[in-house]
């Protein structure tokens, strides 16, 4: 997390913006990537904006971890500060 506290709030994904994919915790792994993914860019992206490797944002209600390869991983529930 870049910031002391709570994630950022990052608001639901766009569409029309650039974004890394997002997979639920329980089903991470290697055949989960969409084969379109660019593993090689070291950060996640969500509404355009790059997250680095190990930062958390909050989308909704719900808690994500920029994991490996630019991957946002579900947590579980983002709880208010």
């Amino acid at each position: 997390m870049t910031t002391l506290g709570h994630p950022p709030q990052v608001g639901a994904p766009d569409p029309e913006r650039k974004h890394s994919p997002i997979l639920d915790h329980d089903s991470f792994g290697e055949d989960d990537v969409p084969f379109d993914f660019e593993p090689e860019t070291g950060v996640g992206y969500f509404n355009d904006q790059a997250y680095a490797i190990g930062e958390y944002v909050c989308s909704g209600n719900e808690l994500l971890h920029c994991e490996e390869r630019g991957v946002w991983v579900k947590k579980g529930p983002c709880h208010p500060s």
